[in-house]
């Protein structure tokens, strides 16, 4: 009698589980689609005159190698 309650009680667990699971991803499924991604950052855009920064060049002159580091 045991056993058949405490499978009852995983069953019913895992049920459990499997409803908050389902629910969780309906409402990120139901955020991302309210989100529109294509938009840019408000905060990347920058104010008139205000340039991005130049490199150095430092990263363009390395060499990639196959050895490791």
């Amino acid at each position: 009698m045991e056993t058949l309650i405490a499978l009852a009680a995983g069953a019913l667990l895992i049920a459990l589980g499997t409803r908050l699971i389902h629910r969780l991803n309906a409402q990120h499924d139901a955020r991302v689609a309210a989100y529109p991604f294509s938009d840019p950052f408000p905060a990347l855009s920058r104010p008139a005159g205000h340039s991005h920064h130049k490199s150095t060049g430092q990263a363009s002159n390395r060499r990639l190698t196959a050895t490791w580091p």
